[in-house]
């Protein structure tokens, strides 16, 4: 690249109108980030919808750099991977109790803390894992490939925002008036949450995960629901209590022996490659100047400083949450980068375990542990995937990693306050299995730190989990649908056979030629989880001020 080329690329990427469009989709996809992750069990990386949203905002105002919308699609989206690492473990204090013991000022200092860790250990590995490996980011690539394709206009924006009215209107009217009912078709089957879950948001992830994985879920769920609890307790086998407790033990083995199947599927086999190729020419990791090292050092200080002052965690537990961070950074990133899937809460337990074999038995410390490293690899996973896209389009990593770094920084506060005030709008028992946020891997941190209701489903599960993974079987899928309600099981799927027949019409035409490549499938179901979740929050703060005023 000549110079007045390397010229015009820094400087269309961040810019002030991005800056503003980012920030305010930082803080509403943030925040449905934060109620999706708890309703769900579920994240959807938001990355396409944000690239689409960027391109169609940017576009109304005469923009039309496709690193601009890059960069402005990465403010929008960092907070996202922040929501998620909370998500997916502070509320497992609730779970076991202890709201009390954690102050909302504690759980920002753990997303702050898991944000500057994960920052700086991707600014250190980004020429290494981006620039020099062959990992395929599949997730980077997508978004490369839809921005790349810049064929966006006003129609699109119009779909994307009629989607998300349906869905906030529809949510409104289950939720708020009482017009319709939250399950429908239910059954009286004791022990099973049968029903369909009458969810836009529910059919949209269906839509958007698509049929294999989906059809792993649902036969996750008939096994725990049909099976276990069903037939084993009608055959005599065990009590209904016991069914139900061997169901969620099951659960949580798959999903964290899909997470160590990751580590060692994935990440294991070319760590040691890594490491062996760490020094790179000119004796360093990266193409850091002196003075962005030096900002690496400070925000590493603070991150500790917020682990060990802020959080109460000891020196000796601070200095090896900082150095098994960086590590569980990298796996998280060869795992983004191999798969496109980040099991951050998992590599939270790992670090977890860890400090808790040095002697730190506090369970909400221990929390707090899981939570920085989660947060950390959440991030990690998404600024590496963003890195990618800039490799492929062209955009500085420089201008990437400050737009990271505002919506990251911006992420922790919002993902911290609506956490605050669905738990003010509903109660801290509204957080758990069977409960309205059932927050599935928070639950899996909690049972960690607590004491695992059936150890030998546990161990089952979890040595399934691994071997499934390892054999290519989606394994956290079959977990989850073990876990979950079955009412949120038995909804998922119809969003996947719609997905199965729109590709089925979508295809016939593009092969007669009467149709070009369409989004439109994929738009409107970003449209529909993104309204649902969004007035989800909007509802649960209007409960909080209404609580407040009465």
């Amino acid at each position: 690249m000549d110079e007045k080329n390397q010229a015009r690329t820094e400087t269309s990427g961040l810019s002030p109108l991005g800056i503003v469009i980012g920030i305010v989709g930082c803080i509403i996809i943030t925040a449905s980030s934060v109620y999706t992750a708890l309703k769900m069990g579920a994240l959807p990386w938001p990355t396409i919808f944000t690239s689409i949203t960027s391109l169609v905002l940017l576009r109304a105002f005469g923009h039309k750099s496709l690193n601009e919308a890059n960069v402005t699609q990465i403010i929008m989206s960092a907070g996202s991977m922040v929501a998620g690492g909370l998500a997916f473990t502070i509320p497992g204090i609730w779970m076991l109790g202890l709201a009390r013991e954690a102050s909302w000022h504690q759980m920002l200092f753990v997303a702050l803390s898991g944000t500057l860790l994960g920052l700086v250990c991707t600014a250190l590995i980004r020429r290494r894992l981006v620039d020099e490996s062959n990992l395929e980011y599949p997730i980077g690539v997508a978004a490369a490939q839809t921005l790349e394709a810049s064929q966006v206009g006003g129609a699109t924006g119009v779909k994307l925002a009629l989607s998300m009215v349906v869905a906030g209107l529809w949510s409104v009217a289950r939720d708020v008036w009482g017009i319709i009912p939250a399950l429908l078709c239910q059954l009286p089957i004791p022990g099973v949450a049968f029903g369909l879950y009458n969810s836009p948001m529910m059919l949209s992830i269906g839509f958007l995960v698509g049929g294999a994985a989906v059809a792993f879920w649902f036969g996750g769920a008939l096994l725990a629901n049909l099976g276990i609890i069903v037939a084993g307790t009608g055959m005599g086998l065990w009590d209904l209590a016991t069914a139900q407790a061997i169901v969620s033990s099951l659960g949580m083995g798959l999903m964290m022996g899909s997470g160590l199947g990751v580590v060692i599927r994935d990440v294991v086999p070319k760590a040691a490659s890594y490491l062996r190729g760490s020094q790179t020419e000119g004796g360093t990791l990266t193409d850091l100047s002196r003075s962005d090292r030096a900002l690496m050092g400070l925000l590493v200080a603070g991150s500790a400083l917020l682990v060990c002052l802020g959080l109460g965690l000891s020196p000796v537990a601070t200095v090896v949450i900082m150095l098994l961070g960086f590590v569980t950074t990298i796996m998280s990133a060869q795992s983004v980068g191999q798969t496109g899937i980040d099991p951050m809460e998992i590599f939270g337990l790992i670090v977890l375990l860890a400090v808790a074999a040095l002697g730190e038995h506090d369970q909400v410390r221990l929390f707090f542990v899981a939570g920085i490293v989660a947060v950390a690899c959440g991030l990690g996973g998404d600024v590496m995937s963003d890195f990618k896209t800039g490799q492929l389009i062209g955009t500085s990593p420089r201008q990437m990693w400050i737009g990271q770094a505002i919506g990251a920084l911006l992420g922790s506060v919002v993902s911290v306050a609506v956490m605050v005030a669905l738990a003010g709008a509903y109660g801290t028992d509204a957080f758990g299995p069977g409960q309205q946020f059932v927050s599935a891997q928070a639950s899996v941190v909690a049972t960690m730190v607590s004491g695992i209701p059936n150890l030998p489903a546990f161990v089952l599960g979890l040595v399934a989990g691994i071997v499934l993974y390892c054999l290519g079987i989606p394994s956290m899928m079959i977990g989850l649908g073990v876990y979950l309600p079955f009412y949120m099981s038995l909804s998922a799927p119809i969003g996947a056979l719609a997905k199965l027949a729109y590709d089925k019409i979508m295809g016939g035409k593009e092969e007669s030629g009467e149709l070009g490549h369409d989004d439109t499938g994929v738009i409107v179901a970003s449209g529909l989880l993104g309204g649902e979740s969004i007035v989800g929050v909007v509802i649960a703060l209007a409960t909080v001020i209404a609580g407040l005023l009465g």
